[in-house]
């Protein structure tokens, strides 16, 4: 039992310092929000969605909630804290009408986090708050694993990885895959479930990115900003491909013409 002990504190450590990697993805991103004063084609609601996963899996990783679990509390706590700054400054910069809907986002958010956070704690005991708690949180954790189906799908179509850098695709599969060793140790289906998820979606990108990473798709080079962009959509919950996409359809278009 202590080496499965050592295993399990190894694997969550492991787990905390990928994914603190993927949180800080956006970096890029929003330094050139600040420095353009505009969220120009940006979209907030990844960040947002991003925010409610990490509050309800902080939360589910108390001890009061689920023993044994405090690792996935400190990363997911620290997530909060990075995408809620990400958030304000998206508000902060975004035209009105954009502001207006994430701002109404965010208390939505924060809305169903104190519903789910009051409901497990005033209504439920035990186990039963355990798998309220843990639904929740697995739910969300899913759609943000889930991404990145949208890049693999561009990815296969036009057989380049122009838009699906190596280092994040990397990240996200060691990731998972802590996560995934970290819930099977730990005997909790609510970690193992959605990081086994992330765990082959990641393997998956690692795959293509072997078999298309010589082919190229596009005469352009994509810029550093570009490609994180596009990376970042497994990041931590949704991310900026439906943009990016559209960038590439209208490129595509302009040049049939």
């Amino acid at each position: 039992m202590g080496v499965v002990h050592t295993l399990h504190f190894v694997f969550g450590i492991f787990g905390n310092a990928t994914a603190l990697f993927l949180f800080l993805a956006p970096i890029i991103t929003f330094k050139r929000i600040i420095q353009n004063r505009s969220t120009e084609q940006f979209s907030g609601l990844p960040y947002v969605m991003t925010l409610l996963n990490c509050l309800l899996s902080a939360w589910y990783g108390l001890p009061f909630v689920s023993p044994n679990n405090l690792l996935v509390s400190t990363i997911n706590g620290t997530g909060a804290v990075i995408e809620s700054i990400y958030v304000l400054i998206f508000i902060a910069f975004a035209p009105k009408k954009e502001k207006k809907k994430i701002s109404a986002l965010l208390l939505l958010v924060l809305t169903v986090f104190a519903a789910v956070a009051l409901v497990s704690m005033l209504a439920l005991h035990g186990n039963n708050r355990k798998l309220f708690c843990g639904i929740a949180a697995t739910i969300f954790s899913i759609i943000m694993y889930g991404s990145p189906l949208s890049i693999i799908r561009l990815v296969i179509k036009t057989k380049s990885v122009e838009f699906m850098p190596f280092f994040l695709s990397l990240f996200v599969f060691l990731c998972g895959a802590s996560w995934f060793a970290f819930g099977l140790l730990g005997k909790d289906p609510f970690v193992a479930i959605p990081n086994g998820f992330g765990f082959g979606l990641g393997t998956v990108q690692l795959i293509l990115y072997a078999i298309y990473c010589d082919k190229k798709g596009f005469t352009k080079k994509s810029t550093p900003v570009e490609s994180l962009e596009m990376g970042n959509d497994k990041s931590f919950g949704k991310s900026h491909n439906e943009e990016k996409q559209s960038s590439f359809h209208n490129k595509s278009k302009l040049e049939q013409v």
